[in-house]
């Protein structure tokens, strides 16, 4: 009988063990064409038509039916219908255990399980089938779903559910715990929920760590180990979850720890050299795939191997095995020596050495041992033999031994560094070791032989005059400190009353000998020295004796109480120690940290006085005592919950409220988010959830409690908070906030509210941005939200009375003289109408023909400031606008002096004549700016006018040329004339420019075309003249004929020094002795400054009380020239004739008397400056007419209060009080109402 496709298919099912259900139920929807997703971990596809092919039906298939309508039968083939895509999954398990995978650990079905699962997961199928076999039961498991999420999480779900639960630990370094626990502890959620697993992670601060090598102990890290320490992590779930969160927890722990260092300790010394030689071997070696780096320590005999884990751990293996290799191989071999020559065998021979002959050398510790030994390889040891005897050979060394007494002399030598400052300096190229050798004290020498000799012989000198001159004195080390500090002036005395120097040893020596060196500079006899010494050694023993006997006392404390009792940064130390130092504090458990294992670890040593030691036995009990209450007291601990919306504010930005509260208070507050617990309960008594966070603070109970009632303070203000969105158009924010937020911030701070205005970007405060532009958000208490509310809309209504707007458009080209010289007129309209004015601004790619102006403010100043505006545009006509080019060198003349120049050029066409109409009108381009361009603005007509003339005046510079003559420098002075007269004709005459050496403008005029033939002539005798040709070759004719001068007369006039600087004016008259013909040479100059002293204030500023001032006024007399130079000067007149001399001698001999008569000056000094603008007046007029009426000499301080008044006692008392009067008689500013003043 044939076989069936069923029984094919079940006999080769029987031959796949472990092979699942073939016979899926028909829901499955399965056949032959779906198409299948790629899977992971797939081994048997129940999906192969080869491995299991479609079942076929018993009976035979019967013939299709033929149609009538046709002429031969046809299949009648179904309409196609779409699949689908169908993911699937299969694994095996083994030896299942069902015991305890039900609810509450009871034992449950497999089918439960399932049914189970799909119910969890509504798209996915399960199907399983056990083969049992040898005693093992094997259950192929086969999922089925509409996508492979649902996949993967249904083979998650059922993978736990069938497996044991377990618990994981492991062991995270502590900065990945971040990383692993997320932001707010997302990624630590997402984990739990992913794998249904539960996560625990002891908090940073927990102390009580399991003991070393329990499960869950945070992994032991030495002191001095550089590896981070780590955090016990543990994982709680179904053993297949539980291995998949520790894998994706590993995964995030290697991202965050690439980079480690780790330690070899202990190498052997005699490996250690070879360790360190292969140190760029073991960096290189690694190079392609890691970043280290490898640093020996010699002295702890250790290597340090930093940088990427997988390098580091790669290359200390090498080491660890490279170090085992190495003792088992090389060998040692001894040789003597002798002890000079080992200082040529340290450094960088030993370097050399391991580099040239791979061998190491040992040099004895024992300062009387000669024997070196040398490590290496049994083939390498002859080289390094040849090696060592070339080093010890290349130098020359001698030893000395130091005469008695010994200890010392060696000790003087090194405390005053004598080898090095003294007499490295007179003896280079040889160096000196004083070192301790067999009973006695020697110096090594090392160097030339030749330069060794006068070394020893000036040595010998030396110790002569040491002999008698030095002695060591044992005073504990404990005093030393206070000995040098307090006694400090004690000491010194020793150095200049007995010649002896007192030399103290390193504090950190702990060496309890003090140098006594008497000067070896003084010669006495040796009766004399030890006279000396005697008395300064017994007088030092006696002020050891006065601060007390020193004994040394141990007390036993546990080392958990070391740290409180040193107190922040040694605080309590240095309290116990005072500032003297005398005691000494040694800790057990310090000690041991840096080596020294002399004392237990429990034990604190003091060492010092008795009185001292006894003190601070009793400061370290009471220290330790508190150390303990405050354990026990701070440990009282609080509870509550708020509500979790508040936990950020309770939080703070960064953790700023916590933070606070920890440093006030000193108290340790937790936060933890306790949503699934309130959620239950609540959900048992039928309400809605509300999220709790739980609050625990641990501390002292009257801070924890302080602490408590800060918070629920705070969340009882949050709950009452509340907002207020109030409808407030935009254009009123800026009344409403005031100058500087001065009116908005004085709400916040009335009400405790906090207040934005929408729209309003300069302040940026707080979620403005999220306001509509005519909103203003209140927030904050209920009370006083409603109070500040209610003041807005007040302000509000005050401002739509007051604050009126008006807009309105003038023409562009009337903007400039709107505004004015920077904003000099619009300010002045604000000013006189007390109104706001804001100018649209121009934009430069679109230019508009109308400008847009804002007035706010009263309808009366309204009205007023736009009247005034409008009126300026009025006056701006149609406008044009011109560029003519003009080069760059023509544009100082054609502006002038002060821009003299193009004030003529406008007048003489007849354009305006007001400065502010006149600006604008030409526009030179600024100085240094090398382009062309002068662009002309204002009327066309105008424009026309000043265009044609520019034109015509550049025409006539373009043919201008420049020449020079030779005129004596004596003539100058009369070609030019008094106040530049002469010049100025010539000038017009000849319509020429004359420069004159000395003058601003004589270099830039240009080098003048005959300079050939003026090469011989002096450069001060060279006059430029620029024009036209034919005018300047007139101008220069008339200059060369004009007759010379006559010579000049002179007298002689004497004149007091003290008086020269009063005279003088600051240059002043002898100016106008030049406008009259006469110079003045001065035999002599005062040697002292002009001013006179200004007498210190008398106990207070004097007061002169007038009604309408309230300020303080100052008023100081001193008397003038009362240090003025004596002596007399020569003066020389020097004029053209002899009426000019009388003048001036005249003049001198008035302005000497009034310089008499000027016998005081006064100093006046008011209570601020602004009175300073009415005293002295529109360009000084004011204080000019004050100098007319008074006679007195007046000045105005620039950059303080004071005004100097200088004259006889009655005249500069009268100036004083016409300027007081001045001050008195000032009005107040003029200021209109603001809303600042009403508030």
């Amino acid at each position: 009988m044939a076989e069936s496709a069923a029984q094919a298919l079940q006999r080769r099912h029987d031959e796949l063990e472990g092979a699942p259900d073939p016979f899926p139920p028909m829901s499955s929807g399965q056949n032959g064409g779906t198409r299948r997703a790629p899977r992971k971990n797939a081994p048997l596809n129940t999906e192969d038509e080869e491995a299991f092919p479609s079942l076929a039906s018993a009976a035979p298939a019967k013939p299709a039916v033929a149609s009538a309508w046709s002429a031969a039968a046809r299949v009648r083939q179904a309409a196609p219908r779409v699949v689908a895509p169908v993911f699937s999954d299969s694994f095996v398990l083994e030896n299942i255990d069902l015991s305890t995978a039900g609810k509450d650990g009871k034992p449950i079905t497999l089918n439960e399980v399932l049914k189970r699962v799909m119910l969890q997961h509504k798209n996915v199928k399960l199907e399983a089938s056990t083969q049992r076999k040898d005693g093992r039961a094997k259950t192929s498991f086969v999922i089925k779903a509409d996508s492979e999420a649902e996949v993967e999480a249904a083979k998650r779900k059922l993978t736990a559910a069938l497996s044991p639960v377990v618990t994981r630990v492991v062991q995270s370094p502590i900065s990945a715990i971040g990383a692993i626990v997320g932001q707010k502890g997302a990624n630590l959620n997402q984990l739990r929920a992913k794998y249904e697993v539960r996560v625990d992670i002891p908090r940073k601060d927990t102390n009580l760590a399991p003991p070393a090598g329990a499960s869950g102990a945070a992994s032991p890290t030495p002191a001095d180990e550089d590896e981070e320490p780590t955090q016990p992590i543990s994982v709680t779930g179904p053993l297949s979850s539980v291995i998949a969160a520790i894998a994706e927890i590993e995964g995030i722990i290697s991202t965050k720890t690439s980079t480690i260092t780790q330690r070899v300790r202990d190498v052997p010394t005699k490996v250690f050299p070879f360790i360190e030689g292969r140190r760029s071997d073991y960096e290189e070696a690694v190079s392609n795939e890691s970043s280290i780096s490898v640093n020996p320590i010699p002295e702890s005999r250790e290597i340090t191997v930093s940088g990427d884990r997988q390098g580091v751990v790669k290359t200390v293996e090498q080491i660890k095995k490279d170090i085992e290799e190495l003792e088992n191989s090389i060998t040692s071999i001894s040789i003597p020596v002798k002890k000079p020559k080992h200082r040529l065998l340290v450094g960088d021979f030993a370097h050399e050495l391991m580099a040239t002959a791979k061998c190491a050398i040992e040099l004895p510790e024992d300062s009387d041992n000669e024997t070196v030994t040398l490590w290496g390889l049994s083939d390498d040891l002859p080289n390094g033999l040849m090696a060592i005897n070339k080093k010890g050979d290349s130098q020359y060394t001698q030893t000395i031994t130091i005469p008695a007494p010994s200890g010392p002399i060696c000790e003087y030598l090194v405390t005053t560094a004598y080898f090095g400052s003294i007499w490295g300096p007179k003896f280079p190229g040889v160096e000196g070791y004083p070192v301790p050798r067999g009973k006695g004290h020697v110096i090594d020498f090392v160097g030339e032989k030749d330069a060794v000799a006068p070394v020893v012989k000036d040595l010998n000198k030396l110790f002569q005059d040491l002999a008698g001159s030095i002695r060591q004195v044992e005073i504990d080390w404990l005093l030393h400190k206070p000995l040098a500090g307090k006694f400090a002036k004690r000491v010194e005395q020793f150095r200049t009353a007995n010649h002896t120097e007192v030399h103290f040893p390193e504090e950190s020596d702990e060496k309890s000998t003090v140098l006594l060196v008497y000067d070896l500079g003084k010669s006495s006899s040796k009766t004399e020295k030890k006279k000396h010494l005697d008395e300064v050694e017994r007088e030092l023993k006696k002020l050891a004796a006065e601060m007390g006997n020193i004994r040394s006392e141990e007390i036993t404390v546990d080392k958990k109480w070391h740290q409180a009792i040193m107190g922040k940064n040694d605080s309590n130390l240095n309290a116990i120690t005072g500032e003297e130092k005398v005691l000494s504090i040694k800790f057990g458990s310090q000690a041991r940290l840096n080596g020294d294992n002399s004392l237990l670890e429990d034990t604190i040593l003091i060492r010092g006085p008795s009185s001292d030691v006894t003190r601070a036995l009793e400061a370290i009990k009471q220290l330790a005592e508190k150390a303990k209450t405050d354990e026990i007291e701070s440990s009282y601990v609080t509870e509550f919950d708020i509500p979790q919306e508040y936990a950020r504010h309770i939080v703070g930005s960064g953790g700023s409220g916590i933070n606070k509260l920890r440093d006030q208070l000193d108290v340790k507050v937790d936060l933890n988010d306790d949503a699934d617990k309130e959620g239950a309960d609540t959900k048992k008594k039928g309400k809605k959830s509300i999220a709790k966070t739980h609050v625990k603070i641990t501390g002292r109970r009257s801070n924890a409690d302080e602490a408590k009632k800060r918070i629920l303070a705070q969340v009882e203000r949050l709950e009452d908070e509340t907002t207020e969105t109030l409808k407030i158009p935009n254009k009123y924010h800026s009344g409403l906030i005031g100058t500087a937020g001065k009116y908005v911030s004085r709400l916040e701070e009335k009400y405790g509210v906090k207040i934005n205005f929408g729209g309003e970007e300069s302040r940026g405060r707080g979620q403005g941005g999220n306001l509509g532009p005519d909103e203003v958000m209140v927030k904050g208490g209920r009370k006083g939200v409603a109070s500040a509310k209610s003041e807005l809309l007040e302000a509000y209504e005050y401002e739509k009375e007051t604050n009126q707007a008006v807009e309105f458009t003038v023409p562009s080209r009337a903007v400039a003289r709107i505004l004015g010289r920077g904003g000099s007129q619009i300010n002045e309209i604000k000013e006189d109408t007390n109104t706001q004015i804001d100018v649209e601004k121009a934009d430069a790619h679109d230019p508009k023909a109308e400008t847009l102006i804002t007035v706010r403010g009263t309808k009366a100043a309204i009205a007023d400031a736009k009247k005034q505006i409008l009126a300026i545009a009025s006056e701006v006509g149609e406008e044009t606008t011109v560029t003519i080019n003009i080069e760059n060198r023509f544009h100082r003349n054609l502006i002038g002096a002060g821009g003299q120049g193009l004030k003529d050029l406008i007048a003489k066409v007849g354009g305006p004549s007001e400065p502010k109409a006149q600006t604008g009108l030409i526009h030179f381009p600024r100085n240094g700016e090398p382009d062309d361009e002068v662009t002309l603005r204002g009327e066309p007509a105008l424009v026309k006018k000043l265009q044609k003339e520019l034109e015509k005046i550049v025409s006539e510079l373009r043919d201008r040329v420049v020449l020079g003559v030779d005129i004596p420098a004596q003539h100058h002075r009369v070609l030019i004339g008094r106040g530049g007269q002469h010049l100025n004709e010539l000038q017009d005459r000849h319509n020429v420019t004359v420069q004159f050496p000395g003058s601003r403008s004589y270099y830039q005029i240009g080098e003048p075309e005959n300079v050939d033939e003026l090469a011989e002539v002096p450069p001060e005798n060279i006059v430029k003249v620029s024009g036209s040709r034919s005018a300047c070759e007139k101008a220069m004719k008339e200059m060369s004929d004009r007759p010379t001068p006559q010579e000049q007369v002179t007298t002689t006039i004497t004149v007091p020094l003290r008086y020269v600087h009063s005279i003088s004016q600051q240059g002043i008259f002898f100016r106008s002795l030049r406008q009259i013909g006469v110079q003045v040479d001065q035999s002599q100059q005062p040697s002292k400054a002009a001013s006179t002293p200004r007498p210190p204030p008398s106990g207070g500023a004097a007061r002169i009380d007038e009604e309408s001032i309230e300020e303080a006024v100052q008023w100081q007399v001193a008397e003038n020239h009362q240090d003025g130079e004596e002596g007399d000067a020569e003066w020389t007149l020097r004029g053209r004739d002899q009426a000019a001399l009388d003048k001036a001698q005249s003049m001198i001999e008035e302005a000497v008397a009034q310089a008499q008569s000027a016998s005081h000056v006064g100093f006046l000094t008011l209570a601020d400056r602004s009175a300073f603008p009415r005293i002295v007046g529109t360009k000084g007029a004011s204080v000019a007419r004050l100098r007319n009426e008074t006679g007195a000499e007046i000045t105005v301080g620039r950059e303080d209060n004071t005004i100097v008044i200088i004259g006889s006692e009655s005249v500069i008392e009268h100036a004083k009080s016409k300027i007081l009067d001045i001050v008195n008689n000032s009005t107040r500013p003029r200021g209109g109402r603001s809303r600042d003043d009403e508030d």
